[in-house]
C-alpha cells in the first residue's frame, strides 16, 4: 500500500521546576562589568547580582509557532501530493517525517509527566476522531455491497477491532460498489490510505516510554537504530510478510525521525556545532538519493515507495529544520497574515488527515456536474478537462471546511475542551463590554497574533 508522504527548541522549563535534560548546560558568562569588579572595601555593602533577561522562548505549556508552521506546510502538501502524485514533493518536503519528528518532540515533552497518565491521554486524543471516521466509512462499505462473511470469513469482523485501537491495519474492500456508481471502485481504498499513519503514531506512543529511556542513556545508538533496521527489512534482506511488516517497516523508516524530536526537546541539537549537523544531514541526504536512484519504482523518485532512501532523506531534512528552528511565539512579518489558517489546521490536523482522501474522491462527481449546466458543459467542456485538477485543488478546502465544522469538534471532546466549530484562534464578540478583546482560548490552545 502507498504511504502517504506528514522545530524549534523548546521552552526553558520555569525556575522551580526538576530539569529533566539529562545533558549538560554550558556555564553561562556573568556580566563583564560583575566579572572584573574588584572586591568591596570592608562595609561596603555588596551589590545584589543583576538579574538575567527573561527567556524569549515560549513559556512552558505554549505553543512553538514554527512547529505549528511546520505542521500546517505538511499536512497541505500531503493533500496536494494525494490529488497530483508528484512524486517529486516527497524530496522537497517529507511530510510524514517531519509529521513525526514534531510528535516525537512533543511526546518527550510530555513525559516529564508520569508515563501512564500521558499514554492515557495520547490514546484519549487519538482514537476518537477516527471512530467518527470509521463510524461513516464501515457502514458506507456495506452498503456498497461488501460481504466478508462470504468472502473472508468471521475473521473478518474480529479484524474491524483495527477501527477501534489501530494496533495493526483495519481491514477494508480493494474495490466496493460498482461501476458508474457515485464513488470509484477504489474509495475504500484511498479513504482507509491514511490509517497507516494513525496505526504508525499507536506504535510510536505505546513505545516512546522505553524509547526515551534508552535515548537518553545511548542517544545516538538509539537515535540510528530504526535506519539499521529499515536496512534489513525495509529492503527486502529480510521478509516479514502481511500487515505485521507493514507496520514494522514503517516503525523503523521513521522511527529516526520521531526520536530525533526527543534530540531536538532535550536540547542534545542545541549542543552539536552546526557545522557538524549540518555536514551530517547533507552525507545522509545524499546517502537517500544515491539509494533511490539505483532502486527507482514504476512511481520513479517517489521516496514513499523506497523505505530507506525515505528514512534517512527524511531524518538529515528534519535534523537541518530543528537544528536552525527559531522559537515564535508569534508568527514573524507576512507570515502573521497566516496566523488564522495555521491554527486552524493545527487544531483540527487530525481531521484533516484523516478525511482529506475521501474529500478529494468526494469533489470529482460534483465538478462532473458542470457538464449538466446548460452552456457550460457544451461549450466549457475542453477547458474543465484542461483544468480538472486545479478545480479538484480550489473545491477541497471548502469541502474541509464543511467537515471541519461536522466532525472537528470531535477533537475537543477528546482533549476535554470546550467544542468548538472553528478554531482559528480569532478573538471571539461575546457582546458590546467584550468588543474588541477576543473570549481567552483554553489552555494550550495558541492563541491569536498579537498585532
Amino acid at each position: 500500500m502507498t504511504h502517504p508522504s506528514h522545530p524549534s527548541a523548546y521552552p526553558q522549563q520555569p525556575p522551580g521546576e526538576p530539569h529533566t535534560v539529562p545533558f549538560p548546560v554550558q556555564q553561562q558568562w556573568a556580566p563583564a562589568d560583575v566579572r572584573y569588579a574588584l572586591p568591596p572595601e570592608a562595609g561596603a555593602a555588596v551589590p545584589a547580582p543583576a538579574k538575567e533577561p527573561a527567556a524569549t522562548a515560549p513559556k512552558a505549556g505554549g505553543r512553538d509557532r514554527y512547529l505549528d508552521l511546520l505542521r500546517a506546510v505538511a499536512l497541505v502538501r500531503v493533500v496536494v501530493y494525494h490529488l497530483f502524485g508528484w512524486a517529486w514533493l516527497t524530496i522537497l518536503f517529507p511530510s510524514m517525517g517531519v509529521m513525526f519528528a514534531l510528535a516525537g518532540s512533543l511526546m518527550a515533552r510530555s513525559l516529564a509527566r508520569p508515563a501512564w497518565s500521558v499514554l492515557r491521554g495520547r490514546l484519549r486524543r487519538l482514537l476518537p476522531p477516527m471512530w467518527a471516521f470509521a463510524a461513516l466509512v464501515v457502514p458506507m462499505m456495506f452498503v456498497m455491497g461488501l460481504k466478508p462473511v462470504r468472502e473472508e470469513g468471521i475473521w473478518w469482523f474480529l479484524k474491524l477491532g483495527c477501527y477501534i485501537l489501530p494496533i495493526g491495519s483495519p481491514p477494508y474492500p480493494w474495490e466496493s460498489g460498482s461501476e458508474g456508481g457515485f464513488l470509484e471502485l477504489s474509495w475504500a481504498e484511498q479513504a482507509a490510505g491514511p490509517l497507516w499513519y494513525i496505526r504508525a503514531y499507536l506504535w510510536f506512543v505505546l513505545a516512546s516510554p522505553l524509547l526515551l529511556k534508552a535515548f537518553r542513556r545511548l542517544p545516538w545508538v538509539t537515535l540510528l537504530a530504526p535506519i539499521g533496521l529499515t536496512a534489513v527489512i525495509g529492503t527486502g534482506l529480510v521478509a516479514v510478510p502481511g500487515a505485521t511488516g507493514e507496520a514494522l517497516v514503517d516503525f523503523g523508516t521513521f522511527g529516526s525521525c520521531w526520536i530525533l524530536g526527543f534530540a531536538h526537546n532535550d536540547g542534545l541539537l542545541r549542543r552539536i556545532p552546526r557545522y557538524i549537523s549540518v555536514s551530517s544531514a547533507a552525507l545522509l541526504m545524499a546517502f537517500a538519493l544515491w539509494w533511490a536512484s539505483g532502486h527507482l519504482t514504476e512511481e520513479g523518485w517517489n521516496l514513499d515507495e523506497i523505505p530507506l532512501a525515505q528514512a534517512t532523506w527524511s531524518l538529515g531534512f528534519c535534523a537541518i529544520l530543528l537544528q536552525y528552528a527559531p522559537s515564535w511565539k508569534e508568527l514573524p512579518g507576512r507570515l502573521a497574515g497566516w496566523d488564522s489558517p495555521i491554527t486552524l489546521a493545527n487544531n483540527r490536523a487530525v481531521t484533516i488527515y484523516l478525511w482529506h482522501n475521501l474529500l478529494l474522491m468526494a469533489t470529482m462527481p460534483i465538478i462532473d456536474q458542470l457538464w449538466n449546466i446548460p452552456w457550460v458543459g457544451d461549450h466549457l467542456d475542453t477547458y474543465i478537462d484542461a483544468s480538472y485538477d486545479v478545480l479538484v485543488l480550489i473545491l477541497i478546502w471548502p469541502l474541509i471546511g464543511v467537515m471541519i465544522v461536522a466532525v472537528g469538534w470531535v477533537e475537543d471532546v477528546a482533549a476535554k475542551r470546550r467544542p468548538r466549530l472553528w478554531p482559528n484562534g480569532a478573538p471571539k464578540r461575546t457582546g458590546k463590554r467584550a468588543a474588541g478583546r477576543g473570549a481567552p482560548e483554553p489552555a494550550g490552545a495558541p492563541g491569536p497574533h498579537r498585532r
